[in-house]
């Protein structure tokens, strides 16, 4: 929707110009060459707006180059107050590798969520979608057990309140840092209370505070297990192609109760004998984006650095980096982007319970990964990835095989 009134101001702006060139033109070369400076600058101012949009969006979250989001959609449900949004996933996914047998499987994923709002202030949403209720970081399904039916779950459950610039929601909510899925998976949404605070600073600038108390396991018998977090950060446009975001954010866990776990949450962690972490998490989460718009409309170019630290690591197991970068973009059909990832973590560089899954390996691994993307309808999407990845030097110590593995998905996305 926002596209589309981009696209109109500009088309009328084109047209009073068109009109005055006309005017003064004389010959057919004229009037054809004043149209193209016009489409141009319409193209350039396009561009501009949709870099700043795209700083802007709801959660302002710095995330990877198209490889799982559904494209976007803004229906409108005709109830006022009302906004109901969608989106599925079909997927073919082949791995393989030299020390395990290949395999092949179908994965499909749904999502419907709605928000109302109640008032000026306050406002309630949810989501339902398919996947384990007991797997916080995905919401896929394979295609399997003799045709089965699928899980369906509430991944989100919220009200919100908003009091000029300051955000506050309350219950399983959608994620508020901005991240990358080195840290967040997509779709871990935290239950608890969060804010988010935005002021606007002369010229180009803006700041933003962002805060999270994070219910991760709640026991009646003994103490809960908890996160606090905090995130502070810097939006700059130093040009009309430039956009630049900065962030720093503090995670402290303090995992005391592990009764709600399983072995898919702890991962690759570090854990004792008795099965709790040998690490505390206390993380540093430093966040860098860069996006220029200069080259053409359709070919921006972002180029993402994430850099975490824990503190309470042992045994130097608690770097991580991720850099990420994609060209294109994927708003109109035709688009296409392309974009290249690069990650590698220590064991316990991130808590693997919401770290991303797109491999087999939730933490100590080095991946790469390759996307593209093309736009084939209104939002209908095709995506192909392929990761390659294998495990680092703690894993292998604990017995994982030193030895690339590949993964490769195949992706029909529609969002309504």
């Amino acid at each position: 929707m926002r596209l589309f009134f981009l696209r109109s101001a500009g088309l009328l702006l084109g047209a009073s110009a068109l009109t005055s060139a006309s005017a003064q033109a004389q010959t057919a070369d004229d009037r054809l060459a004043a149209l193209e400076k016009i489409v141009a600058e319409q193209n350039r101012r396009i561009a501009e707006l949709e870099g700043q949009l795209s700083t802007r969006s709801a959660n302002g979250a710095a995330t990877l180059p198209a490889v799982v989001a559904a494209p976007s959609a803004e229906p409108q449900s005709g109830i006022k107050g009302l906004d109901v949004t969608g989106d599925m996933r079909v997927r073919y996914e082949h791995n393989w590798s030299a020390i395990s047998p290949s395999r092949s499987r179908g994965v499909v994923r749904l999502r419907l969520g709605a928000t109302y709002d109640v008032n000026k202030i306050f406002s309630v949403g949810a989501r339902l979608v398919t996947g384990d209720p007991d797997d916080p970081n995905t919401s896929d399904i394979t295609l399997s057990n003799f045709d089965d039916d699928l899980n369906v779950a509430l991944d989100q459950a919220y009200v919100r309140a908003k009091f000029g610039q300051l955000e506050l929601t309350a219950g399983k909510i959608p994620q508020t840092f901005r991240k990358t899925e080195m840290v967040w998976d997509d779709d871990v949404n935290p239950q608890g209370v969060s804010a988010k605070y935005d002021v606007r600073l002369g010229g180009q600038a803006s700041i933003t505070a962002r805060g999270l108390y994070f219910v991760i396991d709640e026991n009646a018998a003994m103490a809960d297990s908890t996160m606090i977090g905090a995130q502070a950060g810097l939006d700059l446009h130093p040009g009309k192609d430039w956009t630049v975001q900065l962030s720093g954010a503090w995670y402290d866990y303090r995992l005391r109760s592990l009764a709600g776990g399983d072995n898919g949450d702890f991962g690759g962690n570090l854990r004792n004998a008795q099965g709790g972490y040998l690490s505390d998490f206390n993380i540093i989460d430093i966040l860098g984006s860069v996006r220029w718009v200069g080259l053409a409309a359709r070919w921006p170019l972002t180029i993402t650095a994430n850099f975490v630290h824990n503190n309470g690591a042992i045994a130097h197991e608690g770097g991580g980096l991720a850099l990420l970068a994609s060209m294109g973009r994927t708003s109109t059909p035709g688009d296409w982007q392309f974009g290249y990832t690069y990650m590698k973590t220590d064991a316990d560089a991130v808590l693997a319970a919401f770290s991303h899954d797109n491999i087999t390996l939730s933490t100590d691994y080095v991946q790469h990964g390759i996307a593209t993307d093309y736009v084939l309808r209104p939002n209908v999407r095709l995506n192909a990835t392929y990761y390659r990845f294998h495990p680092q030097h703690s894993a292998v110590l604990r017995g994982a095989m030193d030895q690339w593995s590949n993964r490769l998905r195949l992706n029909l996305l529609l969002g309504f």
